[in-house]
């Protein structure tokens, strides 16, 4: 027995589905090879930069990017640099019959928690492709920095 709905979209529950993924921006340097190689004495020291974007791109779609900055540095080597790496990965959702309520949270939570395992993997996939081990980055708790964004929002307008 099939269900039938009407076409006025009453009583649809909400939709959330990710479209497409893609790479907007992507860069790789390794301005110390090859001597990088072979003067690594330490443990790198790592600077990520995170920055979280979402625009409306009509007809109930929206673009969601992840923009991604990574320098990583020998610090038994007179902090030599061993690669910088740039990315912004994007991917765009359906997001249908979400409540405008909750459609702040959907793009700051939601959509970033379900693109970010990919930007990880394509970021250790090409640190192998550069000469290095995997950089892994940590798991990024996305409902930790909304909850202290709209903190800090929700303080700002108080003052």
């Amino acid at each position: 027995m099939t269900e039938e709905h009407g076409n006025n979209g009453a009583g649809e529950g909400p939709v959330f589905r990710m479209q497409k993924m893609y790479i907007k921006d992507f860069s790789f340097e390794n301005p110390n090879a090859p001597e990088v190689y072979r003067l690594q004495n330490s443990e790198p020291k790592v600077d990520v930069n995170l920055k979280l974007n979402h625009k409306n791109l009509g007809d109930d779609h929206f673009e969601v990017s992840l923009q991604i900055t990574a320098k990583i540095v020998d610090k038994g080597n007179n902090d030599k640099t061993m690669f910088i790496m740039e990315i912004e990965h994007a991917a765009a959702y359906l997001l249908k019959n979400i409540p405008e309520e909750h459609l702040e949270m959907v793009l700051s939570v939601d959509c970033p928690t379900l693109l970010f395992p990919f930007t990880r993997q394509i970021v250790s996939q090409i640190s192998v492709d550069g000469g290095f081990i995997p950089f892994l980055m940590e798991p990024i708790n996305f409902m930790g920095l909304y909850q202290n964004s709209k903190k800090q929002k929700d303080t700002q307008q108080e003052n």
